[in-house]
């Protein structure tokens, strides 16, 4: 193999911060320390070793796309969005020249007829069957053949005189409306993914392949990738290498890795052993497979660069429930700011009139995937809180990284009051409105607490931390980080809207017979 080099291959990761990992982490993680990077897994080889030699994927619950799609994608929640837009499209257009004449546009009991139609029409030509959507060139003579045809037999099944007009109007409202809004969807995606946050990807290879695919990923100008690093058995462990196969388990974890690109095209054995690893922790897989990059240019496959790679495994995410999850957050900060606003007045207030410094507290918090964030509070200290925390570390009376101290001598008057009845936090509704944090979820931990993490605790970072959690409303005054840890880690395991509704209902009566905070 050829030796990678961190001046030609490797820069630091430098891109914004991260809101999302996933929902439903990998149940399997290591309880490893970052400095057992170069001991192999003893367990690993035994777990993942198949009598028959064939990669396992694990069964999943069949769904609706599963049963329309002859290769169906692993989240389905952007197909169903982009086929209700469509179909909303076409409604809108059919409609409106009604609106003038009825002998502008077919009849209004038609038109979801001739939605679906088209709709129909453009499936079957592989318009809504790709993980990505194609190109403008290739979105409109499949649009054009799907509305001539489903406008053709609409009007041969109308059982009334249609004028001409009406066949015209029909024609050119759809067709113009449906391009007008792909257009237009394709250039805000187009500008959503310059600002979207970044994925993180390792890379199992070490050599031209490895290299070339790398060299793409950093200069794709549309997809934000950040080359997290390689791992390669043949190669010497450098800033870029960061370890050998066997170490992909953990490191998965401490690099908040979501894809996998195994560049192994002609070591099977070696790709199969990365795949399972890969796979047990629930990542995104694509693959080089072994064929020569300049055959088959005309095939059904993606590339990255010049190389040709195939998707493995997409890890299914419970789309719809997070962005109810998002419109809930959304819904409750506005809603909540709106309500307490008086009330963070007078706190406003309360806190200018006791003690001098600024009326909110803005520090740095580690929030999903270890991204660091400003996070939001009402002061309930004295301004130079954060040079003293380390003079006090000593009387820490929390177990594990986490630093709290009873009858903390940093706290004013006014911040005794307002930390008791948690309105200290108020303020993060703000950040809930950024997508920094969410309503519930693990509380974000300061930066230097988080550099005494072991490697397990990061689990807890895989999802965006929240104002309120099970920690909150169980076991708010127990000093165990463990504790701490497990309830973390149990919502995240087992999250749903519905355990998100009980932990803010049961939050509010929390409030009113406070422990302290």
């Amino acid at each position: 193999m050829t030796d990678l080099t961190a001046h030609e291959l490797w820069t630091e990761p430098t891109g914004p911060a991260s809101q999302y990992a996933r929902m439903i982490p990998g149940t399997s993680a290591i309880a490893l320390h970052r400095a057992a990077a170069t001991q192999p897994s003893g367990g690993r080889a035994a777990e993942s070793e198949i009598s028959d030699g064939t990669l396992h994927r694990p069964a999943q619950a069949r769904t609706l796309a599963h049963l329309l799609l002859p290769q169906p994608i692993a989240d389905p929640f952007p197909l169903y969005q982009l086929v209700i837009a469509d179909l909303s499209v076409m409604a809108i257009a059919c409609g409106l020249p009604l609106l003038i004449s009825p002998a502008w546009g077919i009849p209004q009991t038609s038109i979801p007829v001739y939605a679906v139609l088209v709709t129909l029409f453009a499936f079957s030509e592989g318009l809504y069957q790709g993980s990505e959507e194609p190109q403008m060139a290739r979105i409109g003579p499949i649009l054009a053949r799907s509305v001539v045809l489903a406008t053709v037999l609409v009007f041969i099944a109308v059982q009334v005189e249609l004028p001409p007009l009406a066949l015209l109007t029909t024609l050119t409202t759809s067709l113009g409306a449906l391009l007008l809004w792909r257009y237009w969807r394709q250039r805000a995606w187009k500008r959503w993914a310059r600002d979207a946050e970044p994925r993180n990807v390792l890379i199992v290879g070490g050599g031209p392949v490895a290299c070339s695919i790398a060299r793409a990923l950093r200069n794709d100008p549309l997809h934000h990738t950040i080359v997290r690093g390689f791992l390669a058995d043949d190669v010497p462990l450098s800033p870029a290498v960061l370890g050998r196969i066997e170490d992909l388990d953990w490191l998965a974890r401490a690099e908040f890795v979501d894809e996998v690109i195994l560049a192994l095209p002609d070591e099977p054995d070696r790709t199969r052993d990365a795949a399972e690893i890969a796979l047990q922790n629930h990542l995104d897989i694509r693959a080089v497979p072994d064929l020569p990059a300049d055959f088959w240019l005309d095939a059904a496959i993606e590339r990255i660069g010049e190389v040709p790679v195939v998707t493995l495994h997409r890890e299914p995410l419970p789309s719809t429930a997070l962005f109810l999850k998002r419109l809930l957050d959304v819904a409750g900060a506005t809603l909540g700011l709106v309500l307490v606003s008086p009330l963070m007045a007078a706190v406003a207030l309360l806190i200018r009139l006791d003690s001098p410094g600024p009326v909110v507290y803005s520090a740095e918090r580690v929030g999903a995937k270890g991204r660091r964030f400003r996070c939001f509070k009402f002061r309930s200290m004295v301004t130079d809180a954060d040079r003293l925390k380390e003079e006090l570390r000593d009387r820490n009376q929390r177990q594990g990284p986490i630093f709290k101290i009873n009858e903390d001598p940093r706290i004013t008057r006014v911040g005794r009051i307002i930390r008791r009845y948690s309105l200290d936090e108020l303020p993060q509704l703000w950040n809930v409105l950024r997508g920094e944090m969410s309503l519930v979820g693990p509380r974000p931990h300061p930066v230097d607490d988080v550099n005494h993490y072991q490697l397990h605790h990061y689990r807890r970072l895989d999802v965006k931390p929240g104002i309120t959690g099970l920690w909150q409303i169980t076991a708010r005054s127990c000093p165990s980080f463990d504790l701490n840890m497990h309830l973390d880690l149990t919502y995240i395991e087992t999250w749903s809207l519905r355990l998100d509704l009980r932990i803010l209902a049961r939050t509010v009566r929390v409030l009113f017979a406070p422990e302290g905070a």
